[in-house]
């Protein structure tokens, strides 16, 4: 399988006998439903021909997708994914100060969805709190080791009642002085769920260094999580964020720093890479307080094609972005995710060794991914009627 970026003139006629697949081939594996609507810039995956063998030295690694929405179209896009995905992580279950674990809604039929497609369901315990992470919540569960108890049962009861075989700790603006206190929380949790023969995970921020200052980073110790942990997820995403200035959301070149500070502090097959799978529209020039509208692939695909502006490449960050002006003369730019720059992502796993990638998040509307990560790597499945 190849990726082509669309030149002056392409078609998909002409791209299919280039090829020799069809066009309605090359059209399915990129979710084009008008033939003409090209984009100079794109990148299109080309899906191999009928009968020809690819990825003979492929590796095998782990994949997780976290869903933040449960309801259609993820179930589909599950199934869709499922061949690709070790685990499946609805997010998310809210741990709360009296000690109760609540969802933020019914993921019931997203697990059952998983469970039948051979996808390992990973519970995701956090520390939100309304509409965002609390800190406060936080040191509240941590200051009380009966809390902690109590949230551990009640999440290993849910994870027995449901299917769950996974745990994902995603705590995120912890305060710094309380870092030692959920260092201990994380040791709490690794000695109940291995027990439970439960594999246990967390997220971390993409710290470039130990002691990197910033409320994201500062309770997040590289080095216990991989010790305790069976693995991590690296949140190498949101650079560019809805709220922030204009950039790439994965920029290649800050991911690397990250990577290049966590081997040296967790084993590298316990490093799952943060892949994201959107992208972000911003109005500029960029306001403070102003959020950015958020974007499928597709969608920024359809939108460069409706504005009739080429598509761009950042060569450094590995990333596809355009600019355009809007009907009321507002100058905007987009970046995005493509097939290029997911191919950028799965090279860093194969150069660094790494356990795996985990998207965040679905659903979305990125067509090629299946395909990408099925050419380059098999992906590992768990043992469906068992306990890991």
């Amino acid at each position: 399988m190849l990726i082509h970026v669309v030149e002056p003139g392409d078609t998909l006629w002409e791209l299919g006998r280039l090829y020799h697949v069809s066009a309605a081939d090359i059209a399915a594996a990129n979710g084009i439903r008008n033939p003409e609507q090209l984009v100079v810039g794109q990148a299109l995956v080309i899906p191999a021909r009928q009968g020809e063998v690819t990825g003979a030295d492929r590796r095998t690694i782990e994949v997780n997708a976290y869903f933040v929405q449960f309801t259609d179209p993820a179930p589909h896009q599950l199934d869709v994914l499922a061949p690709v995905l070790t685990y499946v992580s609805p997010f998310s279950y809210q741990a709360e100060t009296d000690g109760s674990v609540k969802a933020r809604s019914d993921e019931t039929p997203l697990v059952n969805a998983a469970l039948s497609e051979g996808v390992t369901p990973m519970l995701v315990l956090t520390n939100w709190h309304g509409d965002r992470f609390n800190s406060d919540v936080a040191r509240e569960i941590f200051a009380s080791p009966s809390v902690q108890e109590t949230i551990i049962e009640n999440a290993l009861r849910i994870m027995g009642e449901k299917g769950y075989r996974a745990l994902n700790l995603d705590f995120e603006y912890v305060y710094a002085q309380d870092r030692d206190l959920y260092n201990a929380f994380v040791e709490r949790c690794a000695e109940r769920v291995h027990k439970e023969g439960y594999l246990l995970s967390s997220a971390l921020a993409p710290k470039t260094y130990a002691d990197q200052p910033g409320l994201l980073y500062e309770a997040h110790d590289y080095h216990w999580h991989g010790e305790l942990c069976d693995f991590v997820v690296l949140m190498t995403y949101e650079w560019g964020w809805i709220g922030g200035p204009p950039m790439p959301v994965s920029p290649v070149d800050q991911i690397r720093k990250v990577l290049n500070y966590a081997v040296t502090a967790i084993p590298r097959d316990k490093i799952m890479l943060g892949v994201s799978v959107y992208g972000y529209d911003w109005t500029l020039p960029f306001r403070p307080g102003t959020r950015a509208r958020t974007l499928t692939p597709v969608q920024a695909v359809n939108l460069a094609y409706e504005q009739h502006v080429p598509i761009q490449y950042d060569l450094r960050a590995e990333a596809p972005y355009f600019t355009y002006t809007d009907t009321e003369g507002r100058h905007h730019i987009v970046w995005f995710e493509d097939p290029r720059s997911f191919q950028a992502k799965e090279d860093l796993v194969v150069e660094y060794n790494l356990r795996g990638m985990s998207f965040w998040s679905y659903p979305t509307n990125f067509p090629q991914v299946p395909l990408l990560v099925n050419n380059q790597f098999n992906t590992k499945k768990r043992a469906a009627n068992a306990r890991v």
